[in-house]
């Protein structure tokens, strides 16, 4: 995907359009910009926003200025693909340029408010507007009823408790066992007491409905901060594990790389970003872009894993439980590299097939899309990219090291359910979901849109 190459270190942002004036003082760029095709604006905004990382990366703040002055002109939250892309990246640069005065930007977040109402609608907006949780959930609830055949306790620890719909399907499954339903508890795990609360009700009404005997026993806090006796495991018990895009989560309290100066470049090397997906991935590969990047190769290699203590106990403690399953579900990408212009480059490959899908399957008016770009995909750019240490939350890594992680962790893979996949196959088909893919890799899922991977899906069990 991003092959090296000798080329020198780019100077400015304005390099590739040395007709433009270097002053930041001066206007909008050139009317003909405006009349351009929206393949060729979107190749010049990923010039521009490659370029400007460049700066951001070496500590070259006026540079990268006048880089998101010009941006600006052309990137749009409502245009189209690439327009919506380079408007949120450049909220990203932007954000971490500001990091430079730790007033400025605590002053001008001071007042910023977090609605638990709205992290929850925007949670449910791309579970409707996108099939990637939905294929998860289907998965995940077909490999616990299977490891749960016969059992009459079944406990289930949540990592991420915050969508009722996953386990309303399980409960339906259950009910319908020849057997009967067991008797089923659910530990529910997410930082927002109201979040658990309506978990509660809702689930408790539909345990009702199915005549299920049904606990639900909430824990709020961070997955960082949980305590594994909270989860009250007993004797008995059959328990099985979910986690929904939450494990990389962790990896941000292990972060023992010192933290860089932002405004100082390490040594310097060139890379091609080269990207595969749909709408403008096909022009884009025929025109690679370079960029200053860091050299990081052992880092980003997926035969090596950096050092995360506080993961490996977690995932030992996890284990220490015997879970008969384990079912995780991560990005598939990797945005924990050390340095900004790895997470960059994997960053724009990553979000721009997510860009894709939303825009090939809801019109660019609708304020639900907006909001699940800006509230949930913007964030976690900004996150990716503005945030280092502690701060930078959203570390995801591929399919790779998380079965290097899991089996150091005594964890051994197991087989995912092939009535899950043909039922997970059934939902693309039957609503239409055209472009949305899933591949078996390593005995694991990777769901994909067109061609690239997205998100997987491995299985686990307790390996004496």
């Amino acid at each position: 995907m991003i092959p090296e190459g000798p080329s020198p270190v780019t100077s400015s942002p304005l390099q590739f359009f040395p007709w433009m004036s270097p002053s930041p003082g001066i206007g909008s760029p050139f009317p003909w910009l405006w009349e351009l095709k929206p393949e060729e604006r979107g190749l010049w905004l990923i010039r521009l926003l490659v370029a400007c990382a460049n700066h951001v990366a070496a500590g070259s703040l006026e540079n990268a200025n006048i880089g998101l002055e010009q941006i600006s002109h052309l990137a749009s939250p409502d245009g189209d693909t690439m327009q919506r892309i380079a408007a949120y990246f450049t909220e990203a640069l932007a954000n971490r340029m500001l990091k430079a005065w730790p007033g400025l930007h605590k002053a001008l977040n001071s007042t910023k408010i977090s609605s638990v109402p709205d992290e929850i609608l925007v949670q449910k907006l791309f579970f409707e507007l996108c099939p990637f949780l939905k294929l998860a959930y289907i998965i995940t609830n077909q490999a616990i009823v299977e490891a749960m055949e016969g059992e009459k306790m079944v406990h289930i620890i949540d990592l991420n408790s915050c969508e009722p719909a996953q386990w309303i399907n399980l409960f339906q499954t259950f009910s319908a066992r020849p057997e009967g339903p067991p008797h089923l508890r659910i530990t529910g795990i997410h930082e927002q007491k109201e979040v658990l609360e309506q978990m509660a009700l809702r689930l408790t009404e539909e345990a009702e409905k199915l005549d299920i005997p049904f606990q639900f026993n909430p824990i709020v806090c961070k997955l960082e901060n949980l305590d594994l006796e909270s989860l009250r495991v007993k004797t008995g018990e059959a328990l099985a594990v979910s986690s929904v895009l939450q494990l990389h989560s962790l990896l941000a309290t292990d972060d023992e790389v010192p933290r860089r100066n932002f405004n100082s470049p390490p040594v310097s090397k060139t890379r091609v970003l080269q990207m595969t997906q749909r709408t403008f991935g096909e022009w884009l590969e025929k025109e690679p872009v370079h960029i200053y990047n860091p050299s990081s190769d052992i880092a980003s290699s997926p035969s090596s894993l950096a050092p995360a203590p506080k993961m490996g106990s977690f995932l030992a403690a996890l284990r220490a439980l015997s879970p008969k399953v384990m079912v995780v579900t991560e990005q598939e990408s990797n945005h924990n590299g050390p340095t900004l212009m790895e997470r960059v480059i994997e960053a724009l490959n990553f979000y721009a097939a997510l860009f894709d899908c939303l825009e090939s399957t809801v019109s660019r008016a609708p304020i639900e899309r907006q909001k699940v770009e800006k509230m949930l995909f913007g964030e976690e750019i900004k996150n990716i990219i503005a945030c280092e240490g502690g701060e930078r939350k959203e570390r995801h890594e591929k399919l790779e090291k998380w079965i290097l992680r899991l089996e150091l962790a005594g964890f051994g893979r197991v087989p995912l359910s092939y009535h899950g996949m043909l039922q997970a196959g059934r939902l693309l088909q039957t609503n239409n979901y055209d472009g949305y893919k899933m591949k078996e890799e390593n005995g694991c899922l990777v769901m994909c849109w067109q061609e690239r991977p997205l998100y997987s899906i491995s299985a686990w069990g307790f390996r004496r």
